[in-house]
């Protein structure tokens, strides 16, 4: 009788185990991305479709670049809005490699030890991470420097998604907007 009732506990904790596991993982693995593209993916897709565009631009060595990647960009709700209003683009500031965007190229700048691009985005406040969404591409970004948390983002992303950049300035759109996520 002993080891019956052990086997059932045991069975009962494989059981309970089985199905937080599977939960688990199945949560893990249904979680939306941001799904970031090249610039010449891009460009490409500006063609079929028009949309705001969405720079991450970051260094390698900067701590609040991988957390906003972390916590912020991985937020499902984010990325689930980010790839169904923006092309997403992420750029190393400090690439060495040309830049060519749009209709104009950017070269690494030896004085600054940043890529042209990173001045052109964010040319009053250099800082990483900053998010820069340009409504069109040949247009000049709003950059936004520093670490933003997915209450931070959600009105930027819902100003520039859903146009209302083209009828009412920020300050008076953020003082009316109701965050929802």
């Amino acid at each position: 009788m002993r080891f019956s009732s052990m086997l059932v506990k045991s069975g009962i904790t494989i059981f309970f185990i089985f199905i937080f596991s599977s939960f688990t993982n199945s949560s893990l693995i249904n979680k939306e991305k941001v799904h970031w593209l090249s610039i010449e993916e891009m460009e490409a897709k500006m063609v079929a479709e028009k949309r705001p565009i969405l720079v991450d631009l970051y260094t390698n060595w900067c701590y609040w670049c991988k957390v906003m990647d972390k916590k912020t960009y991985s937020d499902s709700k984010v990325a689930a809005y980010i790839n169904e209003h923006f092309y997403a683009v992420k750029i190393n500031a400090e690439s060495k490699e040309a830049i060519k965007w749009g209709n104009r190229t950017f070269s690494y700048n030896e004085q600054n030890k940043v890529n042209d691009f990173a001045l052109f985005v964010s040319p009053n406040e250099l800082g990483f991470p900053t998010t820069a969404i340009f409504p069109e591409l040949n247009l000049q970004p709003a950059a936004i420097p520093g670490y933003m948390t997915v209450k931070d983002i959600e009105p930027v992303l819902n100003y520039f998604g859903e146009g209302v950049y083209k009828s009412l300035i920020y300050n008076d759109f953020l003082n009316k907007y109701k965050n929802k996520w």
